[in-house]
């Protein structure tokens, strides 16, 4: 899942998210931990416009920051970057703040690039907005040496030159996973050729199959052999009768029906799920967690 509190657009945040902090992240890690889940997961924005804030809000908490924290107070759960747009930042600053946290977290992480989309946040950091989608080609290759074995990368592109540099710690994963977010075209095409993984951004169940077989195609064409791990988002979720508006998206009800409806997304070629719950407070947030967990994932496999 991703965590609450650490991202707050008004198009997926709780009201009461806006009053939230450390301590609301912290207990919904743990929980999510103890429930069984596989990832928790963390934004990244520099800076939101004014033009943008209206929908997006401005707290979006650093996610190398957030994820250390979090890293402290839990032991199993990965670490997943959801996403973080790496054409922001030299490859080598990405790598050494990556690399540190999976040294640190004992190799949980999982990085999820991007693209990103907000043209003034390139444009303040000086980095070429139009150009966005060559250069996190670019730096994905530049991230896998970075983030590889050898103490002293070397990478040598259109974009990004380096050798001779060394940095340690190293991660403490022999090959840290790299998922690729996005629904475009060039997003889609990018994991397939690039990703060990494909998120997709607000696609609809019956957009998948579609994008999920576009990605098989390009991976066969290429040769890639190598597994893909294939994700969704599901509707927001609220595991048993609600008292209150969830609003109409939401899937509810029994556990059993629950897990039926987001069995067909494994049907589809779907590998993980990413879920979010409908909650008006964090105690309701951990006990729809701790449902999830204990009465829904059973019925999943």
């Amino acid at each position: 899942m991703q965590l609450p509190v650490q991202s707050q657009s008004t198009m997926y945040a709780e009201p009461w998210e806006a009053a939230a902090g450390a301590e609301a992240l912290v207990a919904v890690a743990r929980a999510a931990e103890r429930a069984g889940f596989d990832y928790i997961a963390s934004c990244d924005h520099v800076a939101v416009p004014r033009r943008l804030a209206p929908a997006m809000g401005t707290v979006w908490y650093d996610p190398v920051a957030t994820l250390a924290h979090l890293a402290a107070v839990t032991e199993r759960v990965r670490l997943l970057s959801h996403v973080a747009i790496v054409g922001l930042r030299h490859p080598l600053v990405t790598a050494k703040q990556y690399a540190t946290l999976d040294h640190l977290s004992g190799g949980r992480l999982v990085l999820g690039v991007g693209a990103g989309h907000v043209r003034e946040e390139f444009e303040v950091l000086g980095v070429d907005f139009g150009r966005r989608g060559a250069v996190l080609d670019e730096a994905i290759d530049a991230l896998r040496a970075a983030l590889g074995p050898e103490e002293f990368p070397e990478h040598h592109g259109k974009e990004y030159d380096f050798a001779g540099l060394g940095q340690r710690p190293r991660p403490a994963q022999p090959r840290v996973p790299v998922w690729v977010g996005g629904s475009s075209p060039a997003a889609v095409r990018r994991a397939a050729l690039k990703g060990d993984g494909w998120l997709p951004q607000g696609d609809p169940r019956e957009r998948l199959p579609g994008q999920i077989g576009r990605l098989r195609r390009l991976r066969d064409e290429a040769g890639i052999e190598e597994p893909l791990t294939v994700g969704a988002i599901t509707e927001p979720l609220y595991v048993g009768e609600p008292g209150w508006d969830v609003g109409r998206r939401t899937l509810s009800g029994a556990p059993e029906a629950v897990a039926a409806s987001l069995r067909a997304y494994g049907a589809m070629g779907v590998h993980q799920i990413q879920v979010r719950f409908r909650s008006r407070g964090r105690t309701e947030l951990t006990d729809q967690i701790a449902a999830f967990g204990a009465e829904v994932a059973p019925h999943l496999d």
